[in-house]
């Protein structure tokens, strides 16, 4: 538990001045009489009353302060089970009060002032700021916070992972609303930055690295548990906490970075700047020229994803479905994606050109895609009923093409032919195709064929067919009914009057 330094200097007040003993200071304070120890032995000091009693430790002492300058972090329970082993009786828990008066401690820490040459150096880091609801997404809000360190220039961006691409977009960014790069950026060990570590051996992300010499600055991690190497982008996120995102309403993150660029170029640049007896706003303007130029062309970027495409047109990327081309199922394709968009692309060629979506679950669709789909089964419908109808009745293909060159809808006559198929049989069909083909006169269509099939059938005598479709609640009414027994009537009786 924490002590208050209000409490630490009312327990020395009362042990120097008023000379009162361990007990009377924590019963009047309300205190543990171990919390008043406790501040004592770090002052230095022993407490006022009687010499304490022997104890069972004291002939153990040796031992202990031997380990523990040894071992230093060696646990209280597993020192107590070593001098138990040499005779101690004591109770664990007294002996881990005695344990800590006696620990070594660390020597506190002297820090010194880092000061740094205009334009040399820039610290960035990611701060988390909560969590954002997109659809049925629940998406963590990042800030992306790059400073100078030398005039304390603030760059803050938003985004909805901490991706490479966004670290690299903030980077961009910060770059040209700055019109200049810092020689050297210092990073936390994220993985954005620093993959591998062991001790001063690093293996640096790739991407940065080629980041980093197209824009020709020198990417240097702090060392492990040194947060103090970079403390201006702590204490900047800190400051964004405070002065810029507590108590702030926004309608979506567009409108939340909207207001980040004003207040970066307003509030935090107009405050003073530590150290120095100007504003941040005009020790920037005389770091800018130290920083170095921007490259000509832009950073080949974002990076290629792999995707899949399965047995519907559509590729998933970030919880998300955006439709491609029906061409491309059952291929592999790759994605390109910015904070803004998502392109899909096959080689080179782009397939597919999407508005990003942080939603969970959504299908992210081109009309075109799903027409040119719709369209495709439609044909291929067609086509099955056509190859149907040319396998029971082969003379139906050649009608067909002369019903299409003469402009009659393929549609409607393979509807007709296939009626005639169904009432006439196949070889009656063939045979009055033949002979509709065979007629100079009219072109050729399924009504003529009917015609011809009925004179066929006058001329064999044959009753005419009969083609009615009748609507369902008629043909209900047409349904047998059952007829009722009439027996039990017979067996009913007539009741006796009581009468």
């Amino acid at each position: 538990m924490a002590i208050s330094t209000e409490l630490q200097a009312q327990i020395l007040r009362y042990h120097h001045v008023e000379k009162w003993r361990a007990n009377t200071i924590a019963h009047q304070l309300g205190v543990h009489h171990h919390t008043v120890q406790c501040v004592l032995a770090r002052s230095g000091l022993v407490p006022h009353g009687p010499r304490n009693r022997p104890s069972q430790i004291d002939a153990y002492l040796p031992f202990i302060l031997e380990t523990l300058e040894a071992f230093p972090t060696l646990t209280a329970a597993r020192l107590h089970a070593m001098v138990c082993e040499r005779g101690y009786r004591g109770d664990g828990g007294h002996f881990r009060h005695m344990i800590a008066r006696h620990r070594p401690r660390p020597k506190a820490e002297a820090y010194l002032r880092l000061r740094t040459l205009p334009g040399e150096q820039a610290q960035a880091d990611w701060g988390h700021f909560g969590q954002i609801l997109i659809g049925r997404a629940r998406r963590p809000l990042m800030a992306f916070v790059i400073v100078l360190s030398q005039s304390r220039r603030i760059f803050l961006r938003f985004f909805l992972d901490a991706r490479m691409e966004a670290f690299l977009s903030g980077h961009v960014e910060a770059f040209e609303r700055w019109g200049g790069v810092p020689k050297v950026v210092l990073y936390d060990n994220l993985k954005s930055a620093v993959l591998e570590r062991h001790g001063d051996a690093i293996r640096f992300n790739p991407t940065l690295l080629a980041f980093a010499a197209h824009y020709r600055y020198d990417p240097r991690p702090v060392a492990v548990a040194r947060g103090n190497e970079k403390g201006r982008v702590e204490r900047a996120i800190r400051y964004i906490r405070d002065n810029f995102f507590a108590a702030r309403s926004f309608k979506d993150l567009d409108d939340l970075n909207a207001q980040a660029d004003i207040w970066c170029d307003g509030v935090a640049v107009d405050r003073m700047c530590p150290g120095l007896d100007i504003t941040v706003r005009q020790a920037f303007e005389l770091e800018h020229p130290y920083l170095l130029p921007l490259p000509d062309n832009p950073f080949a970027w974002p990076a290629l994803t792999a995707a899949s495409i399965a047995k519907t047109p559509y590729a998933r990327f970030d919880l998300n479905d955006y439709s491609v081309p029906h061409a491309y199922v059952r291929r592999s394709l790759s994605i390109v994606a910015t904070q803004k968009e998502v392109r899909i692309l096959d080689g080179t060629k782009v397939v597919a050109c999407h508005v990003r979506s942080y939603d969970k679950g959504a299908q992210v669709e081109d009309a075109a895609h799903i027409k040119a789909l719709a369209d495709e089964k439609r044909a291929a419908r067609r086509h099955s009923a056509t190859d149907r109808l040319a396998a029971a009745v082969p003379a139906s293909t050649a009608l067909l093409e002369r019903a299409a060159q003469n402009g009659h809808s393929l549609q409607s006559a393979v509807i007709g032919l296939h009626r005639l198929l169904q009432h006439y049989g196949a070889s009656e069909l063939q045979a009055g195709i033949m002979e509709v083909l065979a007629l100079e006169g009219p072109s050729p269509h399924p009504n003529a064929v009917q015609l011809i099939l009925e004179r066929r059938r006058e001329r064999r005598h044959q009753p005419p067919l009969l083609h009615i479709a009748l609507p369902q609640h008629v043909q209900d009414k047409d349904t047998p009914v059952r007829t009722a027994r009439l027996d039990l009537y017979d067996q009913l009786k007539e009741v006796p009057d009581d009468k």
